[in-house]
């Protein structure tokens, strides 16, 4: 059967098939047999087209590597390891946002540290300034998902203030061109910061603060299906959260 995907995505992009075809120089009718008989390239023409058209390889040949290679691929993501979020270094947080070039998301119920953070918000205003997309999703303070984390933690109804508190510093960023902020109500099981193919992600242990659970930094490479895991999370949560009331 064709490959849809390919196809689908020539045309959201406005590419044609000879235009795919110049670019990482095969001939043309190569590029429509990839399409119309769902032929598998060799490895090299895949990471060309994958990287002309701004997708992952894994997304338009799903079958193309082996359970081995993309195990291998997906350990390869892995940076490395903070055993807390309180010993990431505090300007790993602006070096990741300081490389965006097309979307920051961070997912969190309050992520009040980086709303106090003065660097983080001047950061973030300069990016949105710039055009790279921003999304912030915070918890709703009136959920139960909310209210149950909070006692998990120990904290009970400081989770709510802190998203509140959170908000209120947001304030300048939150009337940005560019800048969308929701409320979700998830069990969230990491909070996940990202700044295009990287990612800090702070693991939700049970009865421990974010602050002390450990965070894996990510990098997306060609072939791993760690960062896709993350991202297709985060934008589960986006689809299925509120626009904050007055935003």
């Amino acid at each position: 059967m064709p490959n849809e995907r390919l196809r689908a995505t020539l045309l959201e992009q406005g590419l044609t098939i000879a235009t795919l075809a110049e670019s990482i120089g095969v001939d043309q009718k190569t590029v429509e047999r990839w399409i119309t008989k769902d032929r598998t390239p060799y490895r090299r023409h895949r990471y060309a087209v994958a990287s002309r058209l701004g997708v992952d390889e894994a997304f338009l040949w799903p079958d193309a590597l082996t359970n081995e290679q993309v195990t291998a691929a997906s350990g390869s993501e892995l940076v490395t390891i903070y055993p807390h979020r309180s010993t990431v270094p505090r300007d790993a947080w602006g070096r990741l946002f300081a490389t965006a070039k097309e979307e920051i998301g961070i997912l969190v119920y309050a992520g009040l540290f980086l709303s106090e953070d003065s660097g983080i918000q001047r950061t973030l205003t300069e990016k949105a300034s710039a055009g790279v997309r921003i999304r912030i999703l915070l918890g709703d303070p009136d959920s139960p998902q909310v209210a149950d984390r909070g006692t998990d933690e120990g904290v009970d109804d400081a989770m709510a203030a802190k998203i509140r508190n959170a908000l209120v510093l947001y304030k300048s960023l939150r009337r940005l061109d560019g800048v969308e902020f929701r409320f979700h109500q998830t069990v969230l099981y990491n909070s996940i910061y990202r700044a295009d193919d990287q990612l800090l992600v702070n693991t939700h242990v049970y009865g421990v603060t974010a602050a002390l659970a450990p965070v894996w930094h990510l990098r997306r490479i060609a072939g791993g299906d760690l960062v896709n895991t993350y991202l297709e999370s985060f934008e589960r949560v986006w689809q299925s959260a509120t626009p904050i009331p007055g935003d």
